[in-house]
């Protein structure tokens, strides 16, 4: 890792079911700078937690409202004074090229987190497409960390969620 700069980012896999069919569909957004698919992310801000970064950019990138998913984790041990906060259910160390935060190559520390979608509110700042699993794993220009992830996480959100129509 060495002197490279750390930064927080927060990656967001929303899922909806399909108004048509009833399967899970997941949400990826069109990142004009890497000409590539990409579920919601970006930087966490001053003064925000990864999970609010995380429900920000699914707002601003996918234009829609979220739950957040626990992540698989113990419970809290009973008589523990603090509430416990939305965790990541991955926190991935990854290098990272130059970008309007950073000019230089550095390290994204990225929290990824599982929702399901609520509602749609705004327009998004994006191409959005919602696609199933079938859909992810044939994706052209969709990055192949964001495939494997998804891939996992379709089984996961099916089981927390409820199974296909």
């Amino acid at each position: 890792m060495g002197d490279l700069v750390q930064e927080l980012t927060a990656t967001n896999f929303v899922f909806r079911r399909s108004p048509e069919t009833g399967q899970w569909l997941t949400g990826m957004m069109w990142h004009a700078r890497l000409e590539g698919w990409l579920p919601a992310c970006g930087h966490v801000e001053v003064g925000e937690t990864p999970a609010q970064a995380a429900e920000r950019e699914t707002l601003e990138e996918l234009g829609c409202r979220i739950r957040l998913l626990a992540a698989p984790s113990l419970p809290l041990p009973d008589g523990f004074p603090h509430q416990l906060g939305p965790a990541a259910w991955w926190v991935v160390d990854m290098r990272a090229r130059a970008d309007n935060h950073t000019p230089d190559h550095h390290r994204h520390q990225d929290h990824v987190f599982v929702s399901e979608w609520i509602e749609d509110t705004q327009e998004p700042e994006t191409r959005v497409a919602w696609l199933s699993e079938l859909e992810i794993a044939e994706l052209p220009d969709l990055a192949e960390d964001s495939r494997l992830q998804a891939k996992v996480l379709f089984g996961h959100v099916r089981d927390l969620l409820g199974q296909d129509a």
